[in-house]
Order: C-alpha cells, then structure tokens, then sequence
C-alpha cells in the first residue's frame, strides 16, 4: 500500500512540475501521469473498492493542489515584482535638421553620441568611423538616431 501512495504522490508532483516549470508536454508530464495510472491500476489490484478509494482520493487531491497552484497570492510570492521604467531617447524632429553640424562625443562605431544644436542623440556613420570630438554634418533624421558624417 505504500509503494501506492508513493507513486500517486510522486506522479502528482512530477504533473505540477509539468503544469508550471517545464510546459509543454516532456517526461516529467508522462512519467507523473504514468505513475498515477500505475498505482490506481496497482490499488484496483488489491480489490475493487480499495481501487475506488483511491481513484476518488487522487481525484480530490489532485483537485486541491490545483485550487492552491492556480490561486493568484501562490504566485505572488515567486513572481517578479519590477516595472520597466525605462525610454527610449527620440530626436526632435523640428530641433535638428539635415545641414546641421555638431560634433561627436563618443566614438561612432557605426554607432555612438553626438552633440548636435546642443541635444544629445544616438549618431550613426555609414561605411567609417568616426572618433570622439570629431566635426560631423547630419545628413538624416530618424525618430530614434541621426545619420550623420564627419566634415572634411
């Protein structure tokens, strides 16, 4: 009887390790659902009604661990509690213009800062690089970055 109990309570808790750990349907879903067959069909061994009470009992506690899995203060405690607070940097369209100059203030590596009317923005160079402290002309504008090259 208690290699029976061992294997309902094993099989449970290889399916809750299924249901929230490892989705999907893997070895640990079929093993625990094996195990949980395997020791009904071993309990309907012993005779019928013990087959019954145990097939009921597996039903309930399987229930139960389910009512308590799925409640939302279980998961509370093991979720990640953090807000994403972060932006991302946008150009004025009307402050900078293609013609513009300013100067680099990291190295473009294709991609780095530049200074340009005195706002600091995301600066890309196409086909060079281009070193710190260097004179550079805008020659586009995107939301996000300006494509800019270096002024001989």
């Amino acid at each position: 009887m208690a290699i029976i109990i061992l294997l309902i309570i094993t099989g449970l808790l290889l399916l809750i390790l299924e249901f929230f750990v490892v989705p999907g349907i893997t070895i640990a879903g079929i093993g625990g659902l094996g195990m949980i067959v395997a020791g009904i069909f071993m309990a309907y061994g012993i005779d019928v009604s013990t087959g019954h009470i145990t097939l009921g009992a597996t039903l309930i506690a399987t229930i139960i661990i389910l009512f308590y899995a799925l409640r939302t203060k279980t998961w509370n405690k093991v979720m990640l509690q953090s807000t994403i607070s972060s932006h991302v940097d946008t150009v004025e369209e009307e402050s900078i213009k293609p013609g513009d100059r300013g100067k680099t203030i990291t190295r473009l590596n294709p991609v780095g800062k530049a200074r340009v009317n005195n706002q600091e923005v995301e600066a890309r160079c196409q086909g060079q690089f281009v070193d710190p402290k260097t004179e550079i002309e805008v020659t586009e504008v995107h939301k996000t970055y300006i494509i800019v090259k270096p002024v001989k």
